[in-house]
């Protein structure tokens, strides 16, 4: 299953996002952490230093794009390739122990064993006033497009705050969506943008409360988001340590942190795998920036990449560097 945490900037979101995958890895199973934000501390929340981070994903999406698109004859080079493209006949699929991006763009969380951890890179100095942070997300795009992932197996995506996870069509790429939200006018505003976009595209949405200190707080949140709210985690002193640097482990956090996050973990196995919808939607926004951008940028026709004969969700038989 693939999750997406989304919310305001300062919401909690990459907090949140780093405390499932760490209560996901302790129930068993592979799971791959993905730092997708333009601001990135999601290895930092892991308790990893900025020297033991994976190389950046954006930084090699020529390769992932030359690895990805295998033998496919409608993907003729990596320059053909944009970030919607989908996978087709020759397409190389792959599941979450795939060796290139294992040895390549993943380190493992040593403090939580089944955790492994892949980034997209910062902003860098060099794109600034040449290039948009989504050309860097563009990297985890193709890799959830092409991506197989099967039972017991989790991808925790930390995406980047407020609107600009609607930049692509990554935002359907997720079996579930937790919006992280403040008992704010402001994390009540981020909500209604997400709804909207999320209803427009047949997106499961769900809202967990964060930094509740009264049940006036979550009074607040019901009546605004409705039915929408799942869950809400009331301030957390431990929490507030893990944030300013002190040690942390699963064991520091208080019953009701453990509380919500089995909560999020027992919503998530609820929600059926629609392998149908994901090619759907991949066929749609494919087809969409062929047509706004992609086309005239590549000079090609890339309509012609998608393959009507294909079959979303089957697992590959062999997977090869």
């Amino acid at each position: 299953m693939r999750v997406a945490f989304v919310g305001k900037g300062g919401s909690g979101k990459t907090t949140l996002s780093s405390l499932f995958a760490r209560h996901l890895a302790r129930q068993g199973g592979p799971v791959v952490a993905i730092d997708a934000d333009i601001n990135q501390h999601l290895g930092l929340a892991l308790g990893l230093g900025s020297d033991q981070l994976p190389p950046p994903m954006g930084l090699a999406i020529t390769q992932i794009k030359d690895y990805l698109r295998g033998d496919n004859p409608r993907i003729p080079s990596a320059a053909a390739m944009v970030k919607t493209t989908p996978p087709g006949s020759g397409s190389r699929l792959i599941t979450l122990d795939d060796p290139y991006f294992a040895r390549e763009h993943t380190t493992t969380v040593p403090a939580v064993p089944g955790l492994r951890l892949m980034v997209t890179g910062p902003f860098s100095e060099d794109d600034l006033g040449v290039a948009c942070y989504h050309s860097k997300v563009g990297a985890v795009e193709l890799y959830l497009n092409h991506l197989v992932d099967g039972p017991g197996e989790h991808v925790i995506v930390d995406m980047t705050a407020g609107g600009d996870s609607f930049a692509s069509g990554m935002f359907t790429r997720f079996d579930m969506t937790y919006l992280v939200a403040e008992p704010t006018r402001q994390g009540i505003g981020v909500y209604n943008q997400y709804r909207e976009h999320a209803r427009d595209f047949d997106v499961p949405l769900a809202v967990v409360g964060n930094k509740i200190h009264s049940e006036g707080d979550i009074a607040f949140l019901r009546e605004h988001v409705g039915d929408h709210l799942l869950v809400a985690l009331p301030h957390s002193p431990a929490i507030r340590a893990m944030e300013q640097g002190r040690p942390f482990t699963l064991d520091d956090l208080e019953s009701q942190g453990h509380h919500a996050l089995g909560v999020l973990r027992d919503h998530l196995d609820a929600q059926a795998k629609d392998w149908t919808k994901f090619g759907r939607q991949t066929i749609e926004f494919h087809t969409r920036n062929a047509h706004a951008w992609a086309n005239r940028a590549t000079g090609q026709d890339l309509l012609h990449q998608i393959d009507p004969d294909f079959v979303y969700g089957r697992r590959p038989t062999l997977t090869t560097t």
